[in-house]
């Protein structure tokens, strides 16, 4: 996630997607430019390696990594990497707890809400980091059931997603849903078709999230699952990821498409980017890789100032 030029004639574009750390304690930071595809590795790092960490973007201003584990346990903070110097700093609020296996999602321009993960035990708590300040307060709303390796994902100005995850040792097909600005959670009627955790989110702001891959207990999936806003309904894509993977990295150009990175899978780990192209929802796989094979990462999206 780079370089904001500001938008032409008034229109929102998109700069870049973001995928920070992951197993095992990378710390690097992969740029994927928009609307070129051009994979980089930035100069600047997280404040140190950490895989299962969560991401959320305040488009047009900056990206967040949170929480994590790494070598010497788990992480309750933050860093924020500010467009477009791409700079890193370490924010000075913190999780409620240091966890790992958490997930996140943002109302660009309001807050980025993280939620679940594992602190000795699955939780349910979701921390709210509000825009500009980053200050964090915790939601009275809870996921209902603790869980950890949901899928994240909103609808700026309307509402955000958790989709899935293991719900103390059992997967779900559940997707919770965080209504804007009251910060009020319900459980939509649609769910996934199948129980994962691990799943990778990732949206077409105002049109559908996406759910991509995840871990059944089984084969990991290739199956990508779309929610298609204000309704909420579930309908599966023809198009897949090219293979099963759970715990892929995944970022979006808002109104272009969005693009899933590395990831484990049954027949070994992945470097491979595939991209899912909108409106059509047709699948290719980039030329470009990521850096190195890893999974777990926190991801988030530069997509202009909406």
């Amino acid at each position: 996630m780079q370089i904001f030029s500001a938008p032409h004639s008034g229109a929102r574009e998109g700069v870049a997607g973001y995928f920070a750390g992951g197993s095992s304690n990378y710390s690097g930071i992969t740029r994927i430019g928009f609307p070129g595809e051009a994979v980089t590795t930035l100069t600047a790092t997280l404040s140190f390696g950490r895989g299962n960490n969560a991401g959320f973007a305040n488009s047009g201003v900056a990206g967040y990594s949170s929480g994590g584990n790494y070598s010497g346990g788990d992480i309750s903070g933050t860093d924020k990497l500010a467009f477009p110097a791409e700079t890193i700093s370490t924010l000075s609020a913190t999780l409620t707890t240091a966890k790992n296996a958490l997930f996140a999602m943002a109302n660009s321009g309001v807050a980025g809400y993280v939620a679940g993960g594992y602190d000795s035990n699955y939780s349910a708590t979701i921390d709210k980091f509000t825009f500009p300040a980053d200050s964090k307060s915790t939601l009275s709303a809870t996921l209902g059931t603790a869980r950890i390796l949901a899928a994240g994902f909103a609808n700026y100005g309307v509402a955000g997603y958790f989709a899935g995850g293991d719900a103390s040792g059992s997967r779900t097909t559940e997707i919770v849903k965080i209504t804007f600005p009251g910060d009020t959670k319900t459980s939509l009627s649609a769910t996934l078709t199948s129980a994962i955790q691990g799943g990778a989110g990732f949206a077409d702001n105002g049109v559908a999230g996406y759910v991509a891959g995840g871990d059944p207990s089984g084969p990991r999936v290739n199956r990508i699952d779309k929610i298609t806003f204000p309704a909420d309904t579930k309908s599966t894509l023809s198009g897949t990821l090219t293979t099963g993977l759970d715990r892929v990295g995944a970022v979006s150009d808002s109104g272009v498409a969005g693009y899933l990175g590395g990831g484990q899978g049954d027949g070994g780990n992945v470097n491979t980017i595939d991209k899912i192209s909108f409106p059509t929802d047709t699948k290719t796989t980039l030329s470009a890789t990521l850096p190195a094979i890893r999974f777990g990462m926190a991801t988030f999206s530069d997509c202009g100032v909406f």
